[in-house]
């Protein structure tokens, strides 16, 4: 799994590309932890997971979701999916996750739901 990243305001966009599963999940949190962290001067820090060139997510990708999503609310910020294919949108609405998580369909829209304005 490949992770690259953009920051605009007090949004991070995270870019993932390949396969969330037990095998790479542990890495994308440790990086996405590392620039949160980076961003903790920022109040109300917002992140965007785009998930376009996201081939599989399993569990572990579930549980880093969870996970992101509560790190994200417990500092008072939000927390966006966008450009899910349909694989992980079946993956996405099974597990439950659309009631904890906005969703978006492209980064543009999850600007939007941030009320960021581009």
């Amino acid at each position: 799994m490949e992770i690259s990243y953009r920051t605009h305001e007090n949004v991070l966009t995270a870019f993932l590309r390949g396969e969330l599963d037990e095998y790479t999940a542990e890495h994308v949190r440790i990086s996405l932890d590392t620039l949160l962290r980076d961003l903790s001067c920022i109040d109300e820090a917002k992140l965007v997971l785009d998930f376009s060139n996201v081939s599989f997510m399993d569990s572990t990708g579930i549980g880093f979701i969870i996970g992101r999503y509560s790190e994200i609310k417990r500092k008072g910020g939000s927390i966006v999916i966008c450009s899910m294919n349909n694989t992980i949108k079946k993956v996405f609405n099974i597990s439950g996750l659309k009631r904890i998580c906005s969703v978006a369909y492209d980064e543009v829209s999850a600007d939007k739901i941030l009320g960021v304005i581009a």
